[in-house]
């Protein structure tokens, strides 16, 4: 009779075990549910892409002379896939259903948006990537790869919804958007935003534009000329940008780390010295004349006295020559007197102008490519505070190495080039992107860049990708690259 009683007794307990298994299971200290808006911000936070990193370094903005801090090497090796970003976006989506919003709300939207943001980022990094079975599970080990042609072809239908339910918000007056830091909640905006995405995205394949699969002339033409279906950024208020303050988000320059970069970090001779060739008003202002030139005579109003160093000098002859004032150092006045700094662009209004002169000139759409040229040189200038940009243009307008070519190449040369000065401390990778893409401009290898003098054209696949994932990363290699080689120097199929 006692065995039997401690037995009921036993199974009381286990059967209140059990009703009580899922509320034991949650962690206290990770609320199971959050407010959509809080997820969104968090999203944000993962596609800013900051001034003075090692990405601008690759992008040949600046140098670093001093090894203890970096250096300049192309030498890559593996990379990471961003799927807990997509992780992300799905559970803000999720969020924002839970709370009772319409299937077509503000975060779904924009989630569709920032899908293809990190799908393409991903894949240009390092070509084929898996996306069907990614989707399908994101907790999947094993997926198989997409094509790098598939992620462009699913991330430009995911542009095309994003936009088309934003304008039904718009239409409706949807207010519903908070936790939004870049753009202030303001859904035209975010609209705006996805279309001059989407013309990133399209002149990014121009070497695939005789491919009737993807129709990339069409897709650009039809937002170019449908403003009313497919609105454009018309001016430097509508970038997407990362604001700076002197509390919780310093400007990475700032007054606190002065003496640690200031003469330890220097300009890169692929930008500053394309500037002051060009006698561009921009290059008073992010950098210093180099001293030396000044001890020779110059003053800091001579072109001449700025200096910027290759990325392929070796790290001891530019410490060196550092040291004996022969390169420009970064603007200090500019750069380290504050916290504050000038916003962080991450997809913008003069990057844009140029792409659309990019496509004018190589036939996709009709139109002034001498417009848009002109315009994303004078949005630069005013997002980088040159002073009385309209009393400077006509002489520097006048230089023959400025003005607007008539002749095809030599135009879209120019066009290039602009962007590239563009996009000094801006927009993440699209520098390289652009180089790697087309050339231009002409990227400074050596003893410094590593490499063999080479500059490398994508990343390693996450090393788990070998032990966990074996047989579709075999395979991923061989289908772009002929063999089961992950090679830093192959070029995927966008670039090919």
């Amino acid at each position: 009779m006692k065995n039997i009683f401690l037995l009921v007794i036993m199974l009381a307990v286990a059967l209140s075990s059990c009703n009580n298994f899922e509320e034991l299971e949650k962690d206290p200290n990770r609320p199971g549910e959050v407010p959509p808006s809080l997820v969104f911000t968090n999203v944000l936070y993962g596609i800013y892409n900051s001034p003075w990193s090692d990405i601008q370094r690759w992008n040949q903005f600046w140098c670093s002379n001093y090894a203890y801090y970096s250096d300049q090497e192309y030498d890559w090796t593996n990379t990471s896939f961003n799927y807990t970003q997509m992780k992300n976006v799905a559970q803000m989506i999720a969020e924002s259903k839970r709370v009772g919003m319409a299937d077509n709300n503000p975060y779904a939207a924009i989630g569709k948006f920032l899908n293809a943001y990190y799908f393409v980022e991903m894949s240009m990094k390092l070509g084929d990537i898996p996306l069907t079975d990614a989707l399908k599970s994101l907790e999947n080990t094993k997926p198989k790869y997409d094509s790098q042609k598939a992620v462009f072809k699913q991330a430009l239908i995911w542009l095309e919804e994003a936009n088309s339910d934003l304008q039904v918000l718009n239409n409706n007056l949807d207010k519903s958007l908070t936790g939004d830091f870049m753009l202030g909640n303001d859904l035209k905006k975010w609209q705006k935003v996805v279309n001059t995405y989407k013309l990133r995205v399209l002149i990014t394949l121009s070497k695939k534009e005789a491919d009737a699969d993807l129709n990339i002339k069409k897709l650009f033409s039809d937002v170019l000329t449908n403003p009313t279906k497919y609105p454009l950024m018309t001016s430097l208020d509508d970038n997407l940008k990362f604001s700076y303050n002197s509390v919780t988000d310093k400007y990475p320059l700032n007054p606190d780390n002065y003496g640690f970069t200031a003469t330890r970090n220097n300009m890169s001779a692929t930008y500053l010295n394309t500037l002051a060739s060009l006698k561009d008003p921009r290059t008073f202002i992010v950098a210093d004349p180099a001293p030396a030139k000044i001890k020779a005579g110059l003053t800091i109003a001579d072109f001449e006295a700025y200096v910027g160093a290759s990325s392929g000098e070796s790290l001891d002859d530019m410490s060196t020559k550092m040291l004996k004032g022969e390169y420009s150092p970064i603007s200090k006045n500019k750069y380290y007197s504050s916290y504050f700094g000038e916003p962080a662009i991450q997809i913008g209004y003069p990057e844009m102008c140029f792409n659309i002169a990019e496509a004018i000139n190589r036939g996709w759409v009709a139109g002034n490519a001498e417009d848009y040229y002109t315009k994303g040189i004078k949005a630069s200038w005013t997002f980088h505070g040159v002073p009385s940009v309209d009393a400077k243009w006509d002489a520097y307008y006048a230089q023959p190495t400025v003005k607007l070519n008539s002749t095809t190449p030599e135009a879209l040369k120019q066009i290039l080039t602009q962007k590239y000065l563009a996009f000094f401390q801006n927009s993440g990778w699209e520098a390289y992107n652009n180089y790697r893409r087309t050339g231009v401009p002409t990227f400074l290898t050596g003893a410094g860049t590593a490499n063999s003098g080479r500059i490398a054209k994508r990343w390693q696949y996450p090393s788990s990708e070998r032990t966990t994932n074996a047989d579709n990363y075999k395979a991923a290699l061989k289908n772009q690259f002929g063999a089961e080689t992950d090679d830093i120097n192959s070029e995927m199929w966008i670039i090919k």
